[in-house]
C-alpha cells in the first residue's frame, strides 16, 4: 500500500489513505500510454466523408463534342476528373478508423497513467468539496488554494451538480464520474483531483478490469511478509 495525504477544501491536511498498488503503483508505459490515446482518437473519427468517382457521378453518357476537328483536347466524357462536375480522384470514402486494442491493454493504460500521476506529484485527493450551491467563483476559490486552477480533471463518485455546473465555465476545469475516467483525459490535464469517495470507486473500478486478479496475486506472492 502507498500512504497518501488527503487534504480539505481550504489545502489543510486531514489524514492519509493508502492507495492500491494495483491502482497508483503499476509501471509507467509511455508506449502503451500512446496506444491507448491512438486508439481513443480514433474512435471518435466518425469517417462519414464521402466523394464521388467518376463512374458514380450522374450523367455523361454522351462524348461532349467529336473526336477530331475541334482543336480542342479528345474528351470521352464531362464527368472525368478535370471537369467542374467530373468526379473526384482519390478523394475520401466511408471507412472506420478504429484500431483494436484488448480490454487488458487498455486496463493496463489505465493503471499506467494513474500511477504516472502519483509519481508525479500531479495527484490530489479532496476530503470533499462542501458546494453548498452552483457558484463558480467559490469553486474556483477552492481550486485556487490547491493550485489546481489552470488545468484540472475533477473525477467525482457521483456527478454533483454544484461541482459540474459550477467548473462549466472554467477554461482547464472538467467534471467526470468515476465511470468516465480514461487515460486521454489523465494526460491531457495537469492535475488529477479525486474526492476521497471517488478514490474508493476507482481503485474498486481498477480492481474490477481483466487481467486485474492476476496482477494483484503476483503482487501479494512477491511482497515481504
Amino acid at each position: 500500500m502507498i500512504e497518501f495525504p488527503v487534504i480539505d477544501a481550504a489545502n489543510q491536511a486531514s489524514h492519509t489513505v493508502n492507495l492500491s498498488e494495483l491502482a497508483f503503483g503499476t509501471d509507467v508505459r509511455p508506449d502503451l500510454l500512446n496506444r491507448v490515446v491512438h486508439y481513443q482518437l480514433a474512435k471518435r473519427r466518425l469517417g462519414t466523408a464521402s466523394t464521388k468517382r467518376r463512374g458514380e457521378v450522374r450523367g455523361g453518357g454522351k462524348k461532349p463534342y467529336r473526336q477530331k476537328g475541334t482543336g480542342n483536347a479528345r474528351q470521352g466524357t464531362i464527368r472525368a476528373p478535370q471537369y467542374r462536375t467530373g468526379g473526384v480522384v482519390f478523394g475520401p470514402h466511408p471507412r472506420d478508423y478504429s484500431v483494436k486494442m484488448t480490454k487488458k491493454e487498455r486496463a493496463l493504460g489505465l493503471r499506467s497513467a494513474l500511477s504516472a500521476k502519483r509519481e508525479a506529484g500531479e495527484l490530489i485527493i479532496l476530503k470533499e468539496f462542501g458546494l453548498s450551491e452552483i457558484k463558480t467563483k467559490t469553486l474556483l476559490e477552492i481550486l485556487q488554494r490547491l493550485q489546481a486552477s489552470q488545468s484540472v480533471l475533477i473525477v467525482l463518485a457521483e456527478l454533483d451538480p454544484s461541482v459540474e455546473l459550477s467548473a462549466r465555465n472554467l477554461p482547464g476545469v472538467d467534471v467526470l464520474p468515476v465511470e468516465g475516467v480514461n487515460v486521454y483525459d489523465l494526460l491531457i490535464h495537469e492535475k488529477l483531483l479525486l474526492t476521497e469517495a471517488a478514490l474508493v470507486k476507482l481503485e474498486a473500478r481498477v480492481a474490477a478490469a481483466p487481467g486485474a486478479k492476476t496482477l494483484s496475486l503476483d503482487v501479494t506472492e512477491g511482497s515481504p511478509a
